[in-house]
């Protein structure tokens, strides 16, 4: 009766193990993928590829100086009586300056006109009786040159009086003034500095590689630290034939335009000088680009995703930078926030 009852019992039993089996595997079931959670859009800033023109620059540093200059000196010694000009104050060449004191020198100016009037009659009356054969040639001549000499000392203290006179060689700006009214001043001696502003100059030392590039005419941009934001237009006026073998560096001047006369000698200038344009190249922001391991790369959303894309790129000014290759024009691409980006990354533009 054991061995019949024994199989009954399995029998009865398995049904309560397949059971219990079937409950655990129910409560252990995964989640769906409808219930993942998803990773949040990416906050950027973009700009569409825009079609424009754009230029290659080369660009320097210079100190800017005057194209004209020059120090006024004295051609007559004397007391300053008199300054008609301050520094600051732009006067046309031949303008007067100052006066020196002239009183000696009238003097001598008035003495040799009356020794010249009477010679000129006394030549006149030689002349007469020469005609008249009544002197001979000898003492005509002469007297002839008595009054060719006298009238060569009459010219010259007629000059040293308009020298005390002190008048302006050249246009420009008095930059500085040397004198003052009572001094005594001698002959050759510095009383003014005159400045021509109009135009400067900026002179660069170019790298010998870039010879073929600069050419005369060629436009440039000045900016100068003193007047931030502003931009005074020139032009390449010289352009030296020679390379320094010291330096490896040929000289060029740039000619400056200011009608405004806000520029100085001596301010420090930054120099664009433009040899080429493209008028019709591709242009984002300089800020999508990515530089890594001499690899350009830009983020191009397309489908709310940022897709990394590889550029070359071409010209490039303060702002914008040219794309050869990678973009097209219309394409939208991250300018901020593509840093720590992943590729193919959702992203969510925020400056539309």
């Amino acid at each position: 009766m054991r061995f019949r009852l024994f199989p009954v019992l399995l029998i009865a039993t398995a049904p309560l193990i397949n059971s219990g089996c079937g409950s655990e595997a129910n409560s252990q079931s995964p989640e769906t993928e409808d219930q993942a959670e998803q990773l949040p859009a990416v906050p950027v800033e973009a700009a569409v590829a825009t079609r424009g023109s754009i230029s290659a620059f080369f660009s320097g540093t210079a100190t800017l100086e005057a194209e004209e200059e020059a120090f006024v000196v004295a051609k007559a010694g004397g007391i300053v009586e008199e300054i008609f000009v301050e520094e600051g104050s732009y006067v046309e060449a031949g303008t007067p300056l100052a006066k020196l004191d002239d009183q000696r020198l009238a003097l001598d100016m008035e003495r040799a006109r009356v020794t010249l009037e009477q010679l000129e009659r006394e030549a006149a009356r030689q002349k007469e009786m020469f005609e008249k054969q009544l002197v001979s040639a000898e003492e005509y001549e002469a007297v002839r040159s008595n009054y060719d000499a006298q009238k060569a000392a009459f010219d010259l203290a007629e000059l040293q009086v308009e020298y005390t006179m002190v008048r302006a060689p050249i246009s420009g700006v008095i930059s500085e003034r040397f004198v003052k009214v009572g001094n005594m001043v001698q002959t050759n001696a510095q009383t003014f500095r005159i400045t021509d502003f109009d135009p400067l100059l900026a002179v660069l030392y170019v790298p010998e590689r870039e010879l073929n590039k600069l050419r005369v005419g060629q436009r440039a941009e000045v900016r100068v630290d003193a007047m931030a934001g502003d931009v005074f237009p020139g032009r390449i006026k010289r352009v030296s034939p020679i390379v320094d073998p010291e330096t490896g560096t040929f000289k060029v001047t740039v000619e400056v335009s200011d009608r405004s006369r806000q520029l100085k000698p001596g301010m420090f200038g930054r120099v664009n000088i433009v040899y080429e344009t493209r008028t019709d190249a591709i242009l984002v922001p300089r800020t999508a680009v990515l530089t890594e391991d001499d690899e350009q790369t830009v983020f191009a959303i397309r489908d709310s995703l940022a897709h990394r894309t590889q550029v070359v790129t071409g010209f490039a000014d303060a702002s914008m930078i040219e794309l050869v290759q990678g973009v097209a024009e219309g394409d939208q691409v991250i300018t901020i926030g593509q840093n720590n980006l992943r590729d193919s990354a959702h992203v969510v533009v925020i400056n539309e």
